[in-house]
């Protein structure tokens, strides 16, 4: 994902409302959002399509269960990169960045470079994954994976202020 400069459009307490709605249930109709934040139709319509082109809403998605599919490992994984040069931070951002399996990514601080949410069917998927991302890149200096035993939460919702 690019940065994404603050947003040029101010929100006010009627988007907040319609974000609040549409992040829990993007399906939901545009006169319901309407009777639930006191607006009209035509208005929530203007908003929303406000709201996406200034890139406060980044998208409109279905949300798949994994086990629905058997992706049956979800790992989290701390990456140490050999140095921090932006030359070697931009190659791994575009490496991970591009591999399908890797389902979040953040560049972070506190001893690691990057720590990754991975879903994959098998462990004989994840240990090729990890041979071909971590062990055999020499772009990296060390990894540890964390298997997840049970997800306990797993949401996109964001607290709107």
């Amino acid at each position: 994902m690019t940065k994404i400069a603050p947003p040029a459009r101010q929100l006010d307490a009627f988007d907040r409302a319609i974000l609040r709605i549409v992040q829990r249930d993007n399906r939901t109709p545009q006169r319901k959002i309407a009777e639930a934040v006191n607006l009209s139709t035509a208005a929530v319509q203007r908003r929303i399509a406000a709201m996406e082109a200034a890139g406060i809403i980044a998208a409109n998605v279905a949300i798949v269960e994994p086990a629905a599919l058997s992706l049956a490992i979800t790992s989290i994984v701390e990456v140490l990169l050999r140095d921090e040069r932006a030359d070697t931070v931009d190659a791994a951002k575009s490496l991970f960045r591009g591999t399908p399996e890797v389902q979040q990514c953040f560049y972070v601080t506190g001893g690691v470079s990057f720590m990754l949410v991975i879903i994959t069917p098998d462990m004989r998927a994840y240990e090729a994954l990890t041979r071909r991302l971590f062990a055999e890149n020499d772009l990296v200096a060390s990894y540890r994976s964390l298997i997840a035993l049970d997800r306990v939460k797993a949401g996109t919702e964001i607290i709107i202020p």
